[in-house]
């Protein structure tokens, strides 16, 4: 399902031509030689001066050209792009980052990455680190909770495409997934089975795919009747040993959980191990959200809800290359459907009554 963002659109504004050194020198009234120094971080620039010039470079957003050297085509492209995502070493994100370098091989392009951490600080510092470089777009999953920061970005020419997660403060494109819908289907999943103690484990609550996998977990129990604070959820995990940590305290408690339902792989990973030291991973009902390797070769297998990240990052990069060669249609946002995918520990059924 593709939707454009809005209805009414203003005529798009041609790009705004970046800041020079020439620019920068001009305004803070030096000659450009000055400007390099600083930028470069030279000796024979009084402390006064260096200010001066940085005060000029921060009012024009200037960003030093690092490949200045290299650029000598007409059309100004470096043949590269920037892909900016939670963190290489995930799965989820590894095959994304396969799958815009395979679409960007095709056409000659190279691909730089490097990981955000889901840190918002991180995320600006890199987006400016490739800007210096001048790739020729940015894929990223964004940690910040508005992007509008982007906007200079856009302004200069540069194509955004954000993955996973949606724009806020700006409209750009975004491939992503129906975060609510699977969570949603993941807990009607358990309670058709008889479950009515499910517990939800949450990645940080700062994250809009957390948040939504939150909402339909929520929205699956209320059509079932099920009063929502039967079990309280567990948030903010962000790694396996966490998760671990959160199942073992669940399902060492009184009134525990029947099912459990993990909202993201490493969460997932960390609750296997916990039903396993327990024992208990032929009692306690599992499904989690996303797929990961080997899933189907644990006993019992995992069920999931199954997302595609070959395709939304195949999309991502197939709709960035389309803005550089000349697409100016409206932002869209891009919406890959997940599946259920059972393998056994999503058909755990509850112990009777009593028991």
């Amino acid at each position: 399902m593709t939707t454009l963002s809005g209805e009414d659109h203003e005529p798009a504004e041609p790009p705004r031509k970046r800041a020079t050194m020439r620019d920068v020198a001009a305004l803070a009234r030096v000659g450009t030689k000055t400007v390099s120094r600083v930028v470069n971080k030279e000796p024979g620039v009084s402390a006064a001066l260096a200010d001066r010039v940085s005060a000029a470079a921060r009012a024009l957003n200037f960003r030093p050209d690092l490949t200045a050297g290299n650029l000598r085509r007409s059309d100004r492209r470096s043949s590269s792009i920037g892909l900016l995502l939670a963190s290489v070493s995930n799965p989820f994100c590894a095959e994304i980052h396969r799958a815009v370098e395979d679409v960007a091989h095709e056409r000659g392009v190279a691909v730089f990455s490097a990981s955000i951490d889901e840190d918002p600080q991180r995320e600006r510092s890199l987006v400016a680190a490739f800007s210096s470089r001048r790739v020729d777009g940015l894929i990223l999953t964004p940690s910040a909770t508005d992007q509008g920061y982007l906007r200079d970005e856009r302004e200069a020419g540069t194509p955004v495409v954000l993955i996973d997660r949606p724009p806020v403060g700006i409209e750009i494109d975004s491939v992503t997934v129906d975060n609510v819908a699977g969570a949603s289907d993941a807990t009607a999943h358990l309670i058709a089975h008889g479950h009515r103690r499910i517990a939800y484990l949450g990645d940080l609550t700062r994250i809009a795919t957390a948040r939504a996998r939150h909402e339909g977990y929520l929205r699956a129990l209320g059509a079932a009747g099920i009063a929502t604070g039967t079990v309280g959820p567990v948030d903010n995990l962000h790694s396996e040993d966490a998760a671990e940590a959160a199942v073992w305290a669940l399902l060492s408690g009184p009134d525990r959980p029947t099912a459990l339902f993990t909202s993201q792989n490493l969460v997932t990973i960390g609750a296997i191990r916990a039903l396993r030291t327990l024992g208990l991973q032929h009692t306690v009902a599992l499904i989690g959200f996303d797929d990961f390797e080997l899933a189907d070769l644990l006993e019992p297998g995992v069920t999931v809800i199954a997302q595609d990240p070959a395709r939304i990052g195949r999309l991502a990069a197939e709709r960035l290359f389309g803005r550089l060669g000349g697409d100016t249609s409206p932002a869209a946002e891009i919406v890959v459907p997940t599946r259920l995918i059972e393998r056994g520990s999503g058909e755990i059924a509850p112990p009777p009554v009593g028991a």
